[in-house]
């Protein structure tokens, strides 16, 4: 693992769980595409990287719940569960053969604050303290899903429960709509790589009213 420790300081028990990420993840896509091809010898920075971006705006508090809606192949909510372990992580997509490669990626690495649930995110009832995403659908689409799902009352000390969404490209029709509320970060600002040019996140506190 060559750049996450440029940007992170992390200890030897996390640096191993993360660079344990990369031969399970390439195990199973060999057996179940789940990462592009042509993505998986770059896993460690276009999705491990990319994930844990969302960490440089928020420490998730010890005790908090995350949702992570249309997790894929786990992303971002293994690694970001392998950063944040007093977090619990609950991973969420409706797709049969996606959510068997989290399980086992999960149990491989033993991770013990992490749910893994195949279901449509309109089916899921838990309450969270937030949700987090990574370019599954249109921001309205996710916020009319899951809002339903964040607590009214956080726990984090400075930033209200809500939503972290990892974008890329031009966001101005998404985030017309919330501009009040919302906060965009470029992760360029975070990792000077060409990969991140066009890539944000975005947080919106949790929405009471469309």
């Amino acid at each position: 693992m060559k750049q996450i420790p440029s940007f992170f300081q992390l200890s030897e028990e996390k640096i191993s769980q993360l660079e344990a990420l990369i031969p399970l993840y390439q195990y199973w896509n060999e057996r179940i595409n789940v990462v592009s091809r042509k993505d998986i010898h770059l896993l460690e920075e276009r999705h491990i990287l990319h994930s844990l971006a969302i960490a440089k705006v928020v420490s998730f508090p010890d005790n908090a719940k995350v949702l992570d809606i249309g997790t894929g192949g786990g992303f971002p909510g293994i690694p970001l569960a392998i950063f944040f372990p007093n977090t619990q992580f609950v991973l969420l997509d409706s797709i049969a053969k996606k959510i068997h490669v989290v399980e086992e990626i999960v149990k491989g690495l033993k991770l013990e604050n992490v749910t893994v649930k195949r279901m449509r995110a309109e089916e899921f009832t838990e309450k969270v303290d937030f949700v987090v995403s990574r370019a599954v659908a249109n921001m309205e689409t996710l916020i009319q899903w899951t809002q339903k799902n964040i607590r009214n009352t956080s726990i984090h000390p400075t930033i209200p429960n809500g939503f972290f969404f990892l974008k890329g490209g031009d966001l101005t029709a998404e985030i017309k709509k919330h501009k009040k509320g919302c906060t965009q970060n470029d992760i360029s600002s975070f990792y000077p790589l060409p990969f991140f040019e066009d890539k944000k996140i975005i947080y919106l506190p949790k929405v009471n009213k469309l």
